[in-house]
């Protein structure tokens, strides 16, 4: 550990937004440190779907979507839930995000949305070839799929949304169109939209692993310890651990679903919750997976992992302390295994991940409003991965006091 003064930069949080941030303030030439209480790759950043989805513009609190609410508690598999023994503790949050879904904020968080995704799509290119990445990538695109014509003329604004945002895709209108790019899918799905530009990563935790290896063989370190507070000082800022205080002039709080624990030691209070996503990979062979699927109606993709394959997603606003309920990951893989029959559910491996989440579905990318020393970067919800190194970016625009090149003020701390 680095004690006093040598730190020019501490990084806390070893996941995908904090080990690509300290990556690029390292490219800048800044010394770094990153802290992380658990490892490299350790949350979130382990068992996602390894999309970097950059179709997805909308936010989850959209127009007409609190009319659903009510089927939330009664439905605990559902792909929208909230668990009764937390009902009342996410009430505050819940309030936000119906506010988030009218009209007026709805329009402000698709654009600015759609700016961080453009960001974030040309960075990503730019830290692939930085990081001699394309080996660990997959440019297989996306099929979302639809049961039946009312199901997908549901979904025409959506298309029309990012035929806007110059958005390529493709619309498909039978079963054997959709099986000439998959073939093996249940033919109940009679529609989809491929998106021929969505990249995957083959495996999300060793696409962070590969990241902080770089970081590390340029010279940057990341150590495992439990950062317990932030004290403001006058030439920087103070973390507290178990093993001794450590100084830093400059910090990035990038702590995914704990980070509003620590922006509170600074008397910002964010309103951060954790989207609980749930998966189950499978080994290799379990099904010949030519590309991402989205099944949008019943909350989940099936991805490939490792040449084998995952089934994820669901929304759970459970918070941090209640146990996993791995009956939503069970109900999720038997649907798997009804929308593609010949899917091998044998042998999985279940996972349960936070997901750091805010009511308008855009991530906090500000200074502390007390405490200028110190940037924060955290609550991309599901779309962590996607904007990693588009937000690493900004980051560090903001640590070095560069212009960003988008606007940053729809991203702000002070937005709530």
């Amino acid at each position: 550990m680095r004690l006093e003064t040598e730190n020019d930069i501490v990084v806390i949080g070893a996941g995908i937004i904090g080990i690509s941030t300290a990556l690029e303030l390292q490219k800048r030439g800044r010394n770094v440190l990153v802290l992380d209480r658990e490892g490299i790759a350790a949350g979130a950043s382990r068992g996602n779907a390894g999309a970097f989805a950059f179709a997805e513009i909308e936010p989850l609190a959209k127009p007409g979507i609190m009319r659903k609410a009510p089927k939330w508690l009664l439905d605990p598999l559902g792909p929208l839930s909230v668990p009764p023994a937390y009902a009342l503790n996410i009430t505050p949050w819940m309030l936000r995000f119906w506010r988030a879904s009218w009209r007026d904020r709805y329009e402000v968080s698709i654009n600015a949305q759609s700016a961080l995704m453009d960001h974030s799509r040309a960075a990503l290119e730019r830290q692939i070839a930085d990081v001699d990445g394309e080996a660990l990538i997959q440019r297989d695109g996306q099929l979302q799929l639809f049961e039946g014509e009312v199901e997908f003329r549901a979904s025409e604004k959506d298309w029309d949304l990012r035929k806007t945002r110059g958005i390529p895709f493709e619309l498909l209108h039978s079963p054997d169109a959709i099986a000439e790019i998959q073939p093996g899918l249940n033919r109940r799905f009679t529609h989809a939209g491929f998106t021929p530009t969505w990249l995957n990563t083959v495996d999300p935790q060793k696409w962070t692993q590969h990241l902080a290896l770089q970081f590390q063989t340029r010279g940057g370190p990341i150590d495992v310890t439990q950062i317990t507070a932030l004290t403001p000082v006058e030439d920087g800022v103070v973390l507290s651990t178990p093993s001794g205080d450590v100084r830093a002039r400059q910090v990035v709080v990038a702590a995914g679903a704990w980070s509003h624990r620590l922006a509170k030691h600074l008397g910002d209070h964010i309103p951060l919750e954790t989207e609980r996503g749930y998966n189950t990979t499978l080994p290799q062979g379990a099904f010949d997976l030519r590309t991402h699927l989205t099944f949008g109606g019943h909350g989940f993709v099936v991805s490939r992992i490792n040449d084998g394959v995952r089934v994820g997603g669901a929304v759970e606003l459970g918070g941090l302390e209640l146990a996993p309920n791995y009956k939503r990951a069970d109900a999720l893989l038997a649907k798997a295994g009804q929308f593609l029959p010949d899917l091998d559910i044998g042998g999985g491996t279940q996972w349960m991940g936070f997901r750091p989440s805010l009511p308008d579905s855009l991530p906090v990318i500000d200074r502390s409003a007390n405490t200028p020393a110190v940037v924060y970067a955290f609550g991309h919800g599901h779309l962590g991965l996607t904007q990693s190194a588009g937000t690493a970016e900004l980051v560090a625009d903001l640590v070095t006091n560069a212009t960003p090149t988008i606007d940053l003020s729809p991203f702000a701390a002070s937005r709530f």
